[in-house]
């Protein structure tokens, strides 16, 4: 079969297509598997990004971090929380001893180190003003209340952003280092003992 001028063209042009769909097939492959390997880094980072993991704090509660002003006091404490973001709860265990005036109330306030805050949770009381379940304060000294945080016992505060039920607000403020830990008693009702919750100390 004769080959003419024409089909002698089209065949060119068709093998200059056929390698360069040859080239760039190969270079886009090389790019996707570029970009699954991105995309897998990326993956693995979040899934390593350590925000949905179970983390512990545990800091010590003394006078010397109140705010407005330090306080001088004999009274010492602590407090341990285990945080599950996944579940949605805070369990908890704050201990005290040695206060210079009787318990009233246990919180966790939103507040960055040396400021005072508004009430996020409450973690004991003898006033009667926490929410339903809310455990009494031993008034033992030394003393020790525990329990379990979730959405439900959340109430603000609503004037610094918080609102009730808003648990992942609160849990963006403890990984902020944005909340505190006090004690409060007869003697120093505005709070005995304090400390800053630092979410570098998870574990």
């Amino acid at each position: 079969m004769e080959i003419g001028p024409g089909d002698a063209l089209e065949r060119t042009v068709q093998e200059v297509c056929m390698n360069s769909l040859k080239k760039w097939g190969v270079i886009a492959s090389a790019a996707g598997l570029g970009a699954v390997g991105v995309l897998g880094v990326g993956a693995a980072a979040s899934a390593g990004d350590g925000n949905h993991k179970s983390f512990t704090i545990t800091e010590r509660l003394s006078g010397y971090h109140e705010t407005p002003l330090a306080l001088s006091t004999s009274g010492s404490g602590s407090i341990r929380l285990r945080i599950n973001p996944d579940a949605g709860t805070i369990a908890y265990t704050v201990r005290y001893a040695n206060l210079e005036g009787t318990v009233t109330q246990s919180h966790i306030h939103f507040g960055s180190p040396s400021q005072t805050g508004g009430v996020s949770v409450f973690l004991c009381s003898n006033l009667g003003n926490g929410p339903a379940g809310t455990p009494a304060c031993p008034t033992t000294n030394p003393g020790e209340v525990s329990g379990t945080l979730s959405a439900g016992d959340v109430i603000g505060p609503a004037a610094q952003g918080i609102t009730a039920g808003q648990f992942s607000e609160l849990l963006a403020a403890i990984r902020a280092d944005s909340t505190y830990a006090n004690v409060h008693s007869t003697l120093y009702p505005a709070g005995e003992i304090r400390n800053q919750l630092s979410s570098h100390d998870h574990h």
